[in-house]
């Protein structure tokens, strides 16, 4: 017999806030639709009701990068398109995360050596969490790639590390 045993009505939740905002925001991902070249026809597949992307609370696609969270940059990024990707990116409300889907989107794919016009890696331009190899990435990978998101959102915090509030008091 614990002595917080029957101390609580029936029905009462104690949880932490951090758990609370994370569960919200791991179950309800808003992707930007944004495809580049081939990768973005299995991104597309994902959100067909075979793969039905809806079940893990990121269903639903934006058309504009202020209603979205998550960029999925599917496709070769060329350096043309990527000051447009990077004018998107810093268009997205915070917290926003980045998965970055295929060989061509991760290190330039078979670009690399010979192609003068294509950006090495999609991490050059924009902060990526979650990488997704393959050319291209099955849906299942994109599927697990979301996975791998969510557990990154789930063990966020809102609270400062030391290191920080050291970094914040030697600034001030």
């Amino acid at each position: 017999m614990s002595w917080i045993d029957n101390k609580f009505e029936e029905g009462l939740i104690v949880t932490s806030l951090d758990w609370a905002i994370n569960w919200g925001r791991q179950n309800s991902i808003w992707p930007m639709t944004f495809g580049l070249a081939c990768c973005a026809i299995e991104m597309m597949a994902v959100g067909a009701s075979r793969f039905d992307i809806d079940r893990f609370g990121a269903g639903a696609f934006r058309a504009s990068p202020r209603q979205s969270d998550l960029m999925i940059v599917a496709g070769t990024v060329t350096y043309k398109m990527a000051s447009r990707l990077k004018r998107l990116y810093n268009q997205m409300p915070d917290p926003k995360y980045v998965i970055a889907m295929g060989a061509c989107t991760i290190g330039g794919g078979p670009y690399f050596k010979h192609g003068y016009h294509v950006v090495k890696g999609v991490d050059l331009v924009v902060p990526v969490d979650v990488y997704v190899p393959g050319c291209p990435p099955r849906p299942e990978a994109l599927i697990e790639g979301l996975m791998r998101l969510q557990d990154k959102i789930r063990h966020q915090t809102r609270a400062k590390d030391p290191i920080s509030r050291v970094k914040e008091e030697v600034l001030n």
